[in-house]
C-alpha cells in the first residue's frame, strides 16, 4: 500500500458520467476508496464527503470515491444520494491496484489517501463498522497540513 512520502501513481478512470478522469495530484486531493454502492457504511461515507464537500472546495481540495462499481452504478448512487463529486469506476481493480488497496472479490477495502504536490501526503484506514465522521477529519487535517492558509 502507498505510504507518505510515495510519489502518487498516474491514473484515469471513469466517472458517474461516464468521462475519463485523470487526475494530476499537484493540488490537494483526497481518494477515498469503499467496497460498494448502496451499502450502510458506504452510504454514511459517501453522504459525509458529500456534506463537507463545500469546505473541500473552499480549500481547493479535490474528492475522489472509488469502488469497483460500474459508471451505471455509480450513477445511480450518485443521483439518489445527491454526490456532487466524481465517484471512480475501478472495474477491473487497477485504481486498487495502483494504490495498493487489497480488493477481495473486487471490493476494495476502505482506504482513503490525501494526495498534493505529486506525491501521498497521508494515509487513513477508516475500515471499521461506522465510517460516521471520517470525512470532517480527513478535511480538518488535509485544511490544516496542506493548504496554504488553512
Amino acid at each position: 500500500m502507498l505510504e507518505p512520502g510515495d510519489s502518487a501513481p498516474s491514473v484515469s478512470a471513469q466517472n458517474q458520467y461516464g468521462e475519463t478522469v485523470t487526475p494530476a495530484f499537484s493540488d490537494p486531493t483526497v481518494v477515498y476508496f469503499y467496497p460498494e454502492d448502496f451499502t450502510g457504511g458506504c452510504t454514511i461515507e459517501a453522504r459525509d464527503f458529500q456534506a463537507t464537500l463545500p469546505k473541500f472546495r473552499e480549500g481547493g481540495i479535490t474528492v475522489y470515491g472509488v469502488s469497483g462499481d460500474d459508471v451505471a452504478t455509480h450513477d445511480e448512487f450518485a443521483e439518489e444520494e445527491g454526490i456532487l463529486f466524481d465517484l471512480l469506476a475501478d472495474t477491473d481493480g487497477g485504481l486498487a491496484e495502483a494504490f495498493g488497496v487489497d480488493a477481495p472479490d473486487g471490493r476494495p477495502n476502505r482506504r482513503t489517501f490525501v494526495l498534493a504536490d505529486g506525491e501521498v501526503k497521508a494515509v487513513y484506514d477508516p475500515d471499521r463498522g461506522d465510517p460516521s465522521g471520517h470525512a470532517e477529519e480527513v478535511l480538518t487535517d488535509t485544511r490544516n497540513e496542506y493548504v496554504q492558509g488553512g
